[in-house]
């Protein structure tokens, strides 16, 4: 009987638009997505570098764009926050454990914060025990210690933990572990079609 569920963030409960950045930043001159860029990324999502050096970053790979340039399409991913999802997990929250566990970085939280105003977010917020946000905690998915860093902070067990991701990658790590997972698959699936699973 599962009494405890982690939500992913991204295409979870706030809509994303990733192709949307990729073309913004091919837009001010970067030629492809490489091996740097991708460990800029995690460092920045793992709160190693601050959002200055994660622009500055970006900007070797495209040095006549602006920092304002860069911001804007490293910001076009976020989409809408549809509230009947809020209300879901409002509904949620009566029953469950809730965590929220995000591989994310300052500039995104700060930007759906301002996007979404106080009062959606804190809403959103209150639904969960506790929030974490990788930039926050230096871990990100799909390392083995984020998902038992939260099973240990709050004696959860893992079989009795639902565990909720569009990356596969992220929710076979947690199922390795014993946590129960729902690949969601995006643009097929909604998480309000929870119940529907039969996982819980």
């Amino acid at each position: 009987m599962i009494n405890a569920i982690i939500f992913d963030f991204g295409d979870v409960f706030i809509n994303l638009d990733k192709k949307a950045t990729m073309d913004g930043l091919q837009k001010l001159g970067l030629s492809e997505w490489n091996s740097d860029l991708d460990q800029l990324n995690q460092q920045f999502e793992m709160g190693q570098i601050t959002p200055e050096n994660f622009i500055s970053g970006f900007q070797e790979h495209m040095p006549k764009a602006s920092a304002e340039e860069i911001l804007a399409a490293w910001n076009a991913i976020l989409l809408d926050f549809p509230l009947y999802r809020l209300e879901f997990l409002q509904m949620l929250s009566k029953k469950y454990r809730l965590f929220l566990l995000s591989n994310t970085d300052s500039i995104h939280i700060e930007t759906f914060e301002q996007k979404s105003g106080a009062s959606f977010y804190s809403h959103f917020y209150q639904c969960f025990e506790k929030v974490y946000f990788s930039f926050e905690i230096g871990m990100r998915k799909p390392n083995p210690e984020i998902y038992n860093y939260v099973l240990n902070k709050h004696d959860l067990s893992a079989k009795r933990t639902l565990f909720i991701d569009d990356k596969k990658e992220n929710t076979d790590a947690a199922k390795a572990l014993g946590i129960q997972v729902w690949n969601l698959q995006v643009g097929q699936e909604d998480v309000v079609d929870l119940f529907e699973k039969k996982i819980i």
